[in-house]
């Protein structure tokens, strides 16, 4: 039996009198893998701040692992930002990023205990980043900084994981790695949640998507949830949307498929992505 690890009841939030979100109801049970999509501007990074309780909830109820998120006693959520959000000439090497992540959890002492620095070592490896620990951050390539970072996360230990734009200014390759890591992350048995505007990595690896646009437009299988008017309704622009034994395909400009003229040639766009 899984329970819901996210509950949301008819939310709404924003900053200072802007209201970003409206009418939010949002259950994600304890084990999911979740994908939030939108255009820049829906309310993606705000219904992340709102599980993260960095928000103001103007409205409604809003719960993480059965607390409030705005509880004193914070529930065991892992945070991995947005890359272009992060100060990169800060004077921190890779380590100690990772460190930082382990501080609400090692009492009051204000340096890593042993085992912190037990835990970080297996992160490194297992992320396979652990060669570049003395390197200052900002000299490491954009799928180490991204790992770096999640492993900041983990260190914590969280039951809920949530991940803003985590492929972002990644090449495929690396995109690919991170989105298997985390799916290895899921089957062990951590709650995954993230934002990102790549509709065909979401369509090829998660089992579950949310169309975000102020509100919630639509949710549920990516096989299901994309379709040409969903899409038109989440991002106010036509899409085409391929299907083909039972995976899917968008293309945000309908011309590139004005020269699908069979099933094979649908087959061969499906299997580049």
């Amino acid at each position: 039996m899984t329970h819901p690890i996210v509950r949301l009841s008819n939310v709404s939030a924003g900053y200072g009198s802007k209201v970003v979100l409206e009418g939010i109801d949002l259950g994600i049970d304890e084990g999911e893998f979740v994908g939030i999509v939108g255009p820049s501007g829906s309310g993606k990074t705000t219904l992340l701040r709102v599980l993260l309780g960095t928000v103001p909830v103007f409205g409604g109820e809003a719960f993480v692992d059965g607390r409030p998120v705005h509880a004193r006693k914070r529930p065991s959520v892992g945070y991995v930002p947005q890359l272009e959000t992060i100060d990169w000439n800060f004077p921190v090497t890779l380590e100690e990023v990772v460190l930082m992540g382990r501080s609400v959890r090692s009492g009051p002492w204000p340096w890593p205990r042993r085992e912190d620095r037990v835990e970080m070592m297996n992160l490194l490896e297992r992320l396979g980043i652990a060669q570049y620990r003395k390197q200052h951050i900002r000299n490491l390539s954009g799928g180490q900084q991204q790992r770096a970072f999640l492993a900041r996360a983990l260190i914590r230990n969280p039951r809920l994981l949530i991940l803003d734009e985590p492929t972002s200014g990644v090449d495929i390759r690396t995109r690919d790695d991170i989105l298997h890591l985390l799916i290895d992350l899921n089957h062990d048995g951590v709650t995954v949640v993230i934002s990102t505007h790549e509709l065909n990595a979401v369509a090829a690896h998660l089992p579950r998507v949310i169309c975000v646009n102020r509100r919630i437009i639509a949710n549920g299988a990516p096989v299901d949830v994309f379709t040409g008017e969903i899409l038109k309704a989440t991002f106010g622009g036509e899409m085409v949307v391929v299907h083909k034994d039972g995976m899917v395909l968008v293309a945000d400009s309908p011309h590139l498929f004005d020269r699908l003229a069979s099933d094979e040639t649908a087959e061969r766009i499906v299997a580049s992505v």
